[in-house]
């Protein structure tokens, strides 16, 4: 483990972070663990794939 991480650590040991902060940063985990859940269930949708391109008919 680096230096800066450790003093970081003692930082937060020291001076924790506010409700609101650690309620934002747990929210927005949530929101990730539940949209990776809706992928898992039913697949990544076909509308938000790119189509793949042929080289050479880039600008075509």
């Amino acid at each position: 483990m680096k230096p800066r991480q450790l003093l970081r650590m003692a930082k937060w040991a020291k001076n924790p972070p506010g409700e609101k902060r650690v309620k934002l940063v747990i929210g927005v985990i949530v929101i990730c663990l539940v949209l990776a859940g809706f992928e898992y269930l039913f697949g990544f949708p076909d509308w938000l794939v790119p189509e793949r391109m042929r080289p050479g008919k880039l600008g075509q």
